[in-house]
């Protein structure tokens, strides 16, 4: 697999880890059997994809890549989907995830 194949999993496997914080939350403690198992299928393929990545780029930045796109993806969302806080603070905060993510990725 190619470095650039790496970083498309990598990046899908960001983004289903959003989905599947999102599905945890209306999994409700894994009272909704639904969205329970939902959630259960997303964490197993974004290891998937995570663990394939990982064969061809830097644990360090890779792992820090993916934790910052769901991190902020999913702060993001939980205010746009379930009305949490949106403040200054909060915003910049996600901004500074952004920022150490794409520094990250373009130092690799």
């Amino acid at each position: 697999m190619t470095p650039a194949m790496g970083w498309t999993y990598l990046v899908a496997a960001g983004f289903i880890d959003i989905a599947w914080a999102l599905s945890m939350k209306k999994a409700d403690g894994f009272r909704n059997p639904g969205w329970s198992a939902l959630s259960l299928i997303l964490v197993a393929l974004f290891v998937y994809l995570l663990t394939r990545a990982l064969a061809v780029l830097p644990v360090g930045t890779a792992y820090a890549v993916w934790t910052g796109i769901g991190a902020a993806g999913t702060a993001v969302l939980g205010m746009i989907l379930f009305g949490e806080a949106v403040t200054a603070a909060r915003i910049a905060c996600i901004l500074v995830i952004v920022g150490g993510t794409i520094g990250l990725q373009l130092s690799a």
